[in-house]
């Protein structure tokens, strides 16, 4: 699956630095850290929608669990590379979603490697399957269908698990 997108098809971009602990001996990303990468585009996708990904999932909201991750390697990142994580839901079934993460290196329209990850909602106590809260539904397909992010103050109760302590 070689697709690439173009970084238009993304409301939302993170810079981040390629650091030397990434890195195999030649300077370049090893595939390892690509998941790494992945983790910092979720966190900072949801965080920009207003919700904490931990506080939600530590208050027993709502967690999810990664069931698939596929990645397409098109061109090397190095270290010391500043790269864009452009990140985008681009499908919600009813208990599952996927997230896209496109990289870009700074300032560049080349995709030099595309992550799809499908997390699935999840009971920890039972370690079954939960459906995507229609709050978190809602938050998301409006920020993809029109850059609007919703105040989680519209949802009481995802709200109260979203101002929660950190977790420790």
């Amino acid at each position: 699956m070689d697709e690439k997108m173009s970084k238009d098809k993304f409301r939302f971009k993170y810079k981040t630095r390629v650091r030397w602990m990434e890195c195999d001996a030649q300077g370049i990303a090893f595939n390892g850290s690509y998941l790494g990468y992945l983790e910092i585009a979720q966190a900072e996708y949801f965080r920009n929608l207003g919700l904490s990904i931990y506080k939600i999932a530590s208050s027993g909201y709502f967690d999810s669990a990664v069931v698939n991750t596929n990645i397409d390697f098109n061109a090397p990142v190095r270290v010391d590379d500043v790269i864009e994580l452009h990140a985008k839901i681009s499908h919600i079934g009813n208990t599952s979603l996927q997230l896209d993460v496109a990289i870009y290196r700074e300032s560049s329209q080349l995709q030099c490697t595309l992550i799809r990850a499908i997390y699935v909602g999840l009971d920890t106590k039972t370690m079954t399957k939960l459906p995507i809260p229609d709050p978190v539904r809602q938050i998301i397909e409006t920020y993809e269908n029109t850059g609007e992010v919703i105040p989680t103050t519209n949802f009481p109760e995802l709200h109260k698990a979203n101002k929660l302590p950190n977790p420790s």
